[in-house]
């Protein structure tokens, strides 16, 4: 299977329309700076109103998906849907990721995307709020090794640094 991600959308959405009439959608992931800007995109209508203009924001067309994208944001993922689930008054829509785009200044030293560098906004539904990340606790696959007794511990070592090189 491809890389893939899912997004859930209101069935009342402008968006929820846009994605199938078009198969395809793009998630563009805005960072602290852009809450305002963010946030209004929520609040408004692309039915009543041009928002991406509105909010300062430039919105782009793909070449690879039908569907637009935010200039601004540091971090976009182009995708063709696969698959849409009903669940209850959202749609669960599971997309093919066909493409990633990302400003030079939220790349690590192996050329992908660091979550700190991009500093993306959080939106929590439980309490109506946004958030941001905060610190690194550690790298990944290593916290866990310390659970593990060491002739196994090691072996596991071996096969992370293979699969790194």
């Amino acid at each position: 299977m491809p890389p893939c991600v899912a997004i859930s959308i209101q069935s009342t959405r402008l968006t929820h329309a846009n994605i199938l009439e078009h198969n395809a959608f793009t998630i563009s992931v805005p960072s602290r700076e852009h809450l305002a800007a963010t946030d209004y995109l929520g609040i408004v209508s692309g039915a009543d109103v041009e928002k991406f203009p509105a909010a300062g924001l430039t919105a782009v067309k793909s070449d690879l998906v039908d569907a637009p994208y935010v200039d601004e944001f540091p971090l976009v993922m182009e995708c063709r849907m696969l698959y849409s689930i009903e669940i209850g008054s959202h749609t669960q829509f599971i997309g093919q990721i066909i493409d990633v785009k990302s400003d030079e200044g939220v790349l690590g030293e192996n050329g992908l995307p660091v979550a700190g560098k991009i500093d993306p906004l959080i939106g929590s539904s439980g309490d109506r709020a946004y958030y941001a990340l905060g610190d690194c606790l550690g790298q990944a696959y290593a916290p866990g090794l310390e659970l593990i007794d060491e002739p196994e511990r090691e072996q596991i070592r071996s096969k992370l640094q293979e699969m790194q090189a």
